[in-house]
């Protein structure tokens, strides 16, 4: 995003506008509206089959996506939801061979595994041979657990942490909860690696800022001001990454010029440092059903870490540069593996809410 010295000179000015920051209708409802409807639990409880499956599909939605795409569809049958990819909301540049995407569908599912056993469904997941994943339901007890308790919690908070190291008994919680089949952990607390794996992040993002492709697509998917995120439900909003906010056409006018790998590299130099450790997510194979499972990892690990008021945020820069990636792999002594995931932990205050569309947008 782009620096906070800048964007704060410009303030001011932004202020003073009288310009529209959007032309898009939003029914009066403010930031706060939306977030207080979005990051919730149930209220009232389903009153058929058909409403809690909705309801099961709006916990999926808060889950982690690539830029916040939220690049999912919903098919709702008896007993059966699909989660199929929504390939209008590709990253082609960022994610070029869609493995961001297929992670961002396995979070979603694990979102809607955790609701559906709160709500008194067994969920059986069905990878198949094509694209969707099929999730079975069947009545059974219902049993809460924390991860289910903090999914209206859950954020990628993309700010400075505390830099306080966690209890063993923490990073073991941590280690056990994102255990799955064909992906593994590696948690790095040791500075010395952390150091190792801030160097290819500060690569990556030099390479990516440098891409005026990437800026191009990147600029596609930043909210500039609450308007315009409530408008859209999704993206990038400036404000949940320590940014103030613009009218859209000064932010959309200014990017470019602003956003600067210098920048960007030192924020997350501070960012890293203040971390207690990073995780990264490893898949034994290099398939869609492999990058889904690395999502679902994920978003226990993200859960288990909110249920112990513990934030998350991405260090992707690493894994999504291709020609950087088999370097990234072998300095981690897994040059057989892809790595999928980056993600700093640590303790730290929240950050503005990203937003989410409605339910009725993403079922098919």
């Amino acid at each position: 995003m782009l620096c906070r010295r800048q964007f704060t000179q410009l303030s001011a000015a932004a202020m003073a506008s009288s310009v529209v920051a959007s032309s898009c209708s939003t029914d009066n409802n403010s930031y706060g509206d939306a977030v207080s409807q979005i990051w919730r639990h149930t209220n009232i409880p389903p009153a058929n089959e058909m409403a809690l499956q909705r309801e099961l599909v709006r916990y999926a939605t808060l889950a982690a996506s690539g830029h916040n795409t939220q690049c999912w569809k919903f098919q709702l049958e008896d007993r059966l939801i699909s989660i199929l990819p929504d390939l209008e909301r590709r990253t082609p540049v960022v994610d070029p061979d869609d493995h961001h995407l297929y992670a961002s569908l396995g979070c979603a599912t694990e979102n809607l595994v955790q609701a559906a056993k709160a709500n008194g469904l067994e969920s059986t997941v069905d990878l198949g041979a094509g694209e969707s994943i099929k999730i079975h339901l069947e009545p059974a007890q219902a049993v809460s657990s924390p991860l289910f308790e903090a999914i209206p919690n859950r954020q990628s908070t993309r700010t400075d942490y505390d830099g306080q190291p966690l209890s063993n008994e923490e990073l073991k919680q941590l280690e056990q909860t994102a255990t799955g089949t064909g992906v593994n952990l590696m948690l790095l607390t040791d500075k010395q690696a952390m150091e190792k794996v801030l160097a290819y992040v500060i690569e990556g993002n030099t390479l990516q800022i440098n891409d005026p492709a990437f800026v191009k697509e990147l600029k596609t998917w930043v909210r500039f001001n609450e308007k315009e995120a409530v408008c859209k439900g999704d993206g990038l909003f400036t404000k949940s990454s320590g940014n103030p906010t613009l009218p859209q056409w000064l932010g959309n006018r200014l990017f470019g010029m602003l956003l600067s790998a210098e920048s960007e590299n030192e924020k997350y130099t501070h960012q890293l440092r203040s971390s207690a450790g990073i995780a990264i997510f490893v898949s034994d194979q290099e398939t869609q059903a492999h990058w889904i499972e690395a999502g679902r990892c994920y978003q226990r690990f993200a859960l288990q870490a909110e249920a112990l008021d513990i934030r998350t945020a991405f260090l992707n820069q690493p894994v999504e540069v291709a020609s950087l990636r088999p370097q990234f792999a072998t300095s981690l002594g897994i040059s057989d593996y892809r790595p999928d995931l980056v993600v700093r932990f640590g303790r730290g205050p929240k950050m503005p809410r990203s937003l989410r569309r409605p339910v009725g947008a993403v079922i098919v």
